[in-house]
């Protein structure tokens, strides 16, 4: 059987890389990502997190543009020294919310740096990431700047996010990385052709976000048009209809197992290997006790066979973004 390592050990991130617990709290639902928010639910989850050992928590300075982070600082307000940041930058916002562009010269990565350490309240970012690859601006010059602010103090650690696996070569030969971010889940699994073995390769880990599909796997659905989710392909319409259906087969088969479908989405990541961690988006502390229950669970081989079969039947119909957002993504090439 595959356990799922929440028995108190931690796993090093990268082979240069600080130690962290072997799942990762994203705290982008917090802001009104998905729809409306409650401050106080949002701390106290935060607060339990880092009670039950949960020490890496992900954020990003677009994410509600700022809210996110003065919201950590809120949250971590004498707790600092428990939680270890990671900060993407980059992602250009509209007043209106909407996305404009990404921006990763270096003049811009140390003027969101500067911007990200006030609001977080704190003189240092534990691993700082561009949230996409700019295609104006070569890898080599961001992660440049990026290694100047880990020589001057500011950032401690470098990660990416949805790159390729060249550019996680040309990454590394600059500054070693800690690790990867990638949507990965066992109906995201392209990663796992070129991303991890590169990752493998330059001696970084993956951090994977999306592990429950912004809710697809768990059951959730959005909540009205403010609800980021209700334009995503996987969601809507007939693709939304068809994989609602896969999302009960998978129920059906977790709840042979014992567990729920969440628990069956991250044990099924977890089972990928201690380089994988997964991120995990609890906007509440009963969403929280629910994933990281997951220690109990164990898949053997054979049933992470059966879930990747049972996907594979079906078929999985819709991208994960929106066809504009997909080819920008260098992770997809």
């Amino acid at each position: 059987m595959t356990g799922t390592r929440l028995n108190g050990t931690r796993v090093k991130l990268g082979k240069a890389g600080p130690e962290v617990f072997p799942i990762a709290l994203g705290c982008m639902g917090m802001s009104p990502m998905y729809g409306s928010t409650d401050e106080k639910e949002s701390i106290a989850t935060i607060h339990a997190a880092l009670e039950r050992g949960v020490n890496l928590l992900d954020t990003g300075d677009f994410y509600g543009m700022g809210h996110n982070e003065l919201l950590l600082a809120r949250a971590l307000a004498g707790k600092r020294e428990r939680a270890l940041l990671s900060v993407k930058f980059g992602a250009l916002r509209a007043p209106s919310g909407a996305f404009i562009g990404i921006d990763t010269r270096p003049a811009a990565i140390k003027n969101f740096v500067a911007y990200s350490l006030t609001r977080l309240g704190t003189d240092y970012v534990d691993i700082c990431r561009p949230a996409r690859l700019d295609p104006n601006v070569p890898i080599e010059e961001t992660m440049g700047a990026l290694a100047d602010l880990v020589k001057e103090g500011y950032v401690r650690a470098i990660g990416l996010s949805e790159v390729g696996a060249e550019t996680l070569r040309r990454a590394a030969a600059v500054h070693p990385l800690t690790d990867v971010q990638i949507e990965y889940s066992l109906i995201s699994r392209g990663p796992e052709t070129k991303v991890f073995p590169a990752a493998l390769e330059v001696g970084a880990s993956v951090t994977a976000y999306g592990v429950l599909s912004r809710g697809l796997l768990s059951g959730s659905e959005p909540k009205g048009p403010a609800d980021y989710r209700a334009h995503l392909p996987r969601f809507a319409g007939e693709a939304g209809a068809h994989n609602r259906k896969l999302v009960h087969s998978l129920a059906s088969f977790a709840e042979s197992r014992g567990l729920t479908s969440s628990q069956l989405a991250i044990a099924y990541v977890m089972a990928k290997g201690e380089h994988v961690v997964p991120v995990l988006g609890a906007r509440t502390r009963k969403q929280l006790d629910e994933a990281l229950s997951v220690s109990s669970a164990t898949l053997s081989a054979e049933d992470v066979a059966r879930v990747e079969a049972l996907v594979n039947d079906s078929g999985v119909q819709g991208d994960r973004y929106q066809a504009a957002h997909m080819q920008h993504l260098d992770s997809e090439r």
